[in-house]
């Protein structure tokens, strides 16, 4: 059985409407206190796997929630998803839907609608560092966020997906990352005139780059790290997700190219790793994509 969880504005809504399209049964908004009975008289023994989203609309639910996901789990297999998304990426979707958040309904003011998310982050904060699996749309669209739900679980289970993240500090840390590399050592394409039309994909920055050995080196041992350490990191199958983020200043030259070459590199043990370049259009390219649904 899966529960879905999250920000409000994260997705959680899509996300359900995705596992009910791919044969799971699915209940928006489940009290947290008819949680138990559900699990043990319906889910389990359920011939369709079972996903329920549950929300921040009951905080005193809320709060006592983490400690039944941990009692249920003696006795059935359960996951726990959790979406989550930048402040500022939460707060335009709520400003162009023109809803209210669930937790206020008075929104008109940016600061109030922004401090709303802060409080929702914190009460969730405990079930958020208890997820089986994390995602961060703060730059999804909606087709995103679904395809991302379907390789994951379009077999009715969590499977082990690893996605290396490409981003650039100046934009902010991603919220879901498990490993995080700082390449604002490596030598800078930017500061060549010719280079910064160019991304981390493409040749002209490709060949720069390669020509420094430190690149090179630090690609290929970071390579061998994450292929040495994976297999424990991810053992007894409690991770389905993980999220191995490299950051440089604006996240087009370096931490692209890094990525592109680490994944190249870890296929030969995990040949299902895909790669995301959140920053790779220049400028605020969150602000092109598709905004989610802001009720859930």
């Amino acid at each position: 059985m899966l529960i879905i969880t999250g920000m409000s504005g994260a997705g959680k809504s899509i996300a359900l409407k995705t596992l009910e399209d791919i044969g799971y049964y699915c209940v928006d908004n489940l009290p947290v206190v008819l949680l138990e009975s559900f699990v043990r008289e319906f889910a389990h023994g359920h011939e369709q796997p079972v996903a329920v989203a549950i929300d921040s609309r009951n905080p005193a639910g809320i709060a006592a929630l983490p400690a039944k996901i941990a009692a249920l789990r003696e006795g059935c297999r359960l996951e726990l998803i959790f979406l989550n998304a930048a402040t500022n990426a939460l707060a335009r979707r709520f400003s162009e839907s023109r809803r209210p958040h669930p937790l206020r309904r008075d929104d008109s003011d940016q600061m109030q609608i922004i401090a709303t998310i802060e409080k929702e982050r914190a009460l969730l904060g405990a079930l958020n560092n208890i997820a089986d699996i994390l995602i961060d749309t703060s730059t999804y669209s909606t087709h995103e966020l679904r395809a991302k739900i379907i390789a994951l679980l379009e077999n009715g289970a969590p499977q082990l997906l690893i996605t290396l993240h490409s981003f650039g500090f100046k934009h902010g840390i991603p919220v879901n990352a498990d490993f995080l590399f700082d390449l604002r050592f490596l030598p800078n394409p930017h500061w060549q005139p010719e280079l910064r039309r160019y991304s981390g994909t493409e040749q002209p920055v490709i060949d720069w780059l390669d020509a420094f050995p430190i690149v090179r080196r630090f690609s290929r041992e970071t390579a061998d790290y994450l292929a040495r350490f994976l297999p424990h990191f991810v053992s007894g199958g409690n991770r389905a997700y993980l999220t191995i983020c490299f950051g440089c200043t604006g996240g087009q030259h370096r931490s692209v190219y890094v990525a592109e070459a680490v994944g190249i590199l870890l296929r030969e043990a995990f040949p299902g790793v895909q790669i995301e370049h959140r920053d790779m259009i220049p400028g605020d390219n969150a602000k092109d994509a598709v905004p989610l649904e802001t009720d859930g």
